[in-house]
């Protein structure tokens, strides 16, 4: 059992790892922005004592110094790291995305560094946009994406627009992350959490079918009548389901190998037609809704598969035990959720 602080605790993915945490015995603190949104977290675990799930407000992530008082948790051995910006709707790319994600990691290592020195583990998710070489698109089966590969953007390019800048602020937070570990040399290692898509069941509790995770998003549209005409390109064609991702967060912390490692978690190819069959398949209820069968878009290109870049998880298979949940229960788990909200 370990004492861990578990940032942006109210968040699609944070949700799920705290379910994971409280499970496996551990003691957890979280932050989360508003006093509302613990008391939310709260109901959903009446039984849990304010020694196993207590919270301290962290209202905004980029100020500095934001979580010196955070960290001070006696006892506390380990911290996962979730809060970042992401969003599309952004006016200014260097003020809303990427300062906010740079500073936010940052700021929490110098926090732990400062003010906790009982820490040992820390666990960063960061994303498969650190990872990617966006300019290389989809078909490049020559190449095998894994943890060696970085997102070669820049900040010229970053500025462009919010999509280059999204990637970028996920880089950059994540490379500033390794770079503070070889120059500061805390007592603390750290592993960074590489997912692409995250699907899966959302947490009624925190989410409403306005405010979902952008991947989960495409589903509620699928479902809601949003794309009948056309189904959209898939774009990135890999994912995780969001219960695999937790528990990988949470393994990062109690499987010693893990320190000092990235790990790109993917449970492998999807594509949005591949979606929309499932949700027809399982839910006849949504047929009006949904594409026709025979509505162009959204598969894989030519090629199928074949012609997409390879990806090698292997890494997360072997060292943090993952055995990856199929497409097809993923999407189920997630549509049934949607349903609980009033999709």
């Amino acid at each position: 059992m370990t004492k861990v602080l578990l940032t942006g605790g109210s968040g699609f993915i944070a949700a799920h790892i705290l379910d994971v945490l409280l499970d496996h015995g551990h003691s957890v603190v979280t932050t989360v922005r508003s006093e509302e949104k613990a008391n939310k977290i709260r109901e959903a675990y009446p039984d849990m004592p304010e020694s196993k799930l207590d919270f301290v407000i962290v209202e905004d992530i980029a100020k500095e110094g934001a979580f010196d008082e955070a960290v001070k948790v006696e006892g506390l051995e380990a911290v996962l790291h979730t809060a970042s910006p992401f969003h599309f709707n952004v006016t200014d790319t260097q003020k809303d995305l990427i300062d906010p994600a740079v500073i936010g990691t940052t700021g929490i290592l110098k926090a732990i560094k400062k003010n906790a020195p009982s820490v040992k583990r820390v666990v960063i998710t960061s994303s498969f946009a650190s990872i990617l070489t966006a300019s290389k698109g989809p078909s490049w089966p020559e190449h095998t994406y894994s943890e060696l590969d970085w997102n070669p953007v820049t900040m010229e390019e970053a500025v462009q627009n919010p999509a280059n800048g999204y990637r970028a602020s996920k880089t950059f937070a994540e490379k500033a992350a390794w770079e503070f570990v070889k120059n500061e040399k805390p007592n603390f290692t750290i592993s960074t959490m590489c997912p692409p898509l995250v699907f899966g069941p959302i947490v009624h509790y925190l989410n409403s079918l306005d405010a979902l995770n952008t991947s989960n998003q495409r589903v509620r549209n699928f479902i809601t009548g949003q794309v009948r005409e056309e189904i959209p390109d898939t774009g990135t064609f890999i994912w995780v389901d969001v219960r695999d991702l937790a528990l990988a967060h949470v393994n990062a912390i109690e499987v010693p190998e893990a320190a000092d490692k990235r790990f790109f978690i993917t449970a492998g190819y999807f594509s949005n037609k591949e979606v929309v069959e499932i949700i027809r398949k399982n839910f006849p209820e949504y047929e009006k809704k949904l594409p026709g069968k025979d509505v162009k878009g959204g598969g894989y290109p030519e090629g199928g598969q074949a012609g997409l870049y390879k990806y090698d998880n292997s890494r997360v298979k072997n060292v943090l035990r993952i055995e990856f949940t199929p497409l097809e229960k993923s999407i189920v788990d997630l549509v049934k959720s949607l349903k609980a909200v009033g999709a």
